[in-house]
């Protein structure tokens, strides 16, 4: 099982890094915005700059996975981008839910892991 937690926690991280530092460098192209409400939404996202606040936390949060240290910080971090990400797949573009699926999965399974950790804010 601690192979398993190695890899998911790996691979959160990649992911978060790899995304988040896409905000900043733009090396992975972006398809056209969507349509309608998604599309003014992104389009805030952007011209706000929300979109490097949002980019520099994941990078962190993905940092602190891969580093090893401060993995249940990390995982808060993204638990709330996580929660982002299926807010607005449902709420306005449906279909790219996906990755949502897997990078909840890899959340859950580590918050699962780590949950000693998480055991102070469930206790009643």
């Amino acid at each position: 099982m601690k192979i398993a937690t190695i890899i998911a926690r790996v691979l959160l991280g990649l992911i978060f890094v790899v995304f988040g530092s896409n905000a900043f460098l733009h090396f992975i192209p972006m398809p056209p915005p969507p349509q309608g409400l998604a599309g003014e939404y992104l389009h805030a996202f952007v011209a706000s700059g929300h979109i490097y606040v949002i980019g520099a936390l994941q990078v962190i949060g993905g940092l602190l996975l891969l580093i090893g240290r401060f993995v249940p910080l990390g995982l808060t971090i993204l638990g709330a981008i996580i929660v982002n990400i299926w807010l607005f797949h449902i709420l306005l573009a449906p279909e790219g839910l996906a990755p949502a699926i897997v990078v909840t999965v890899l959340e859950l399974f580590l918050v699962w892991r780590y949950r000693d950790a998480f055991a102070g804010i469930l206790r009643a």
